[in-house]
């Protein structure tokens, strides 16, 4: 059995499929538009990064490349490993078997922390943006990356999975926090149909994921996201 930090709320395609997650992660956003977004708001270059539910590592080297130290939090302790892996040789990452609801920072130690499809359902975070309130020093920033389920056919897709998820809610709970908003426009291009069909699989219910395949021609298909983000 893996070892799963106390308190983990799990993410069943990651943790369930890493290997599939992992050709997500090569497929979407190939234009960089989200990193982008956030560089425009709060650049890293210089600054001590903070990657929380990292999963497999797959966004630390690109934050290494520019930052002067980053961290990534992982609750998965599996996933943690091949994090660590990838980092071998890249002094300026550490990643820790943690959640996001109890960091292993010291107050006011980071000037940039990411969430990224890792704080999908607004209410019930409250802990884990505690936790951000006290990480983050005076000057950084936060963000939060997640999927717009008001949007498109990935949107439709997603709200028939998880029907008891209310955009409304969302919205509104993050209106209250204070964060800003804007839309991200992005895509994934994969490079094998069978790729995509895998990744669309691991993302919805069986029955949704199979409709998604018939729906989505060729290699590629729009994924409409939200950059949430905050000054402290």
């Amino acid at each position: 059995m893996p070892r799963i930090a106390n308190g983990a709320i799990p993410s069943p395609n990651i943790w369930n499929a890493p290997k599939v997650y992992e050709l997500e992660n090569r497929a979407v956003d190939p234009e960089g538009r989200a990193n982008a977004a956030m560089r425009a708001i709060r650049p890293w270059d210089g600054a001590t990064v903070l990657d929380i539910g990292c999963g497999a590592g797959y966004h630390l080297p690109i934050f290494a490349a520019s930052a002067a130290s980053v961290t990534g939090v992982e609750p998965h302790g599996d996933l943690v490993e091949l994090a660590r892996r990838r980092c071998t040789g890249l002094p300026n990452v550490k990643v820790h078997a943690a959640t996001a609801q109890n960091l292993p920072l010291p107050d006011a130690s980071v000037d940039v922390a990411v969430a990224r499809w890792a704080y999908f359902f607004g209410p019930g975070c409250e802990p884990g943006l505690r936790e951000l309130t006290r990480v983050v020093r005076r000057g950084g920033a936060a963000f939060v990356i997640d999927l717009d389920a008001t949007r498109g056919a990935f949107g439709r897709w997603f709200q028939r999975t998880v029907p008891s998820y209310s955009a409304r809610a969302v919205e509104n709970f993050w209106s209250r926090q204070g964060w800003q908003r804007d839309k991200l426009d992005l895509r994934m291009v994969f490079q094998r149909r069978a790729d995509l069909e895998d990744v669309l699989r691991i993302e919805f219910a069986h029955d949704v994921a199979e409709e998604a395949i018939a729906e989505t021609p060729g290699l590629e298909l729009p994924y409409p996201n939200v950059l949430r983000w905050r000054y402290f």
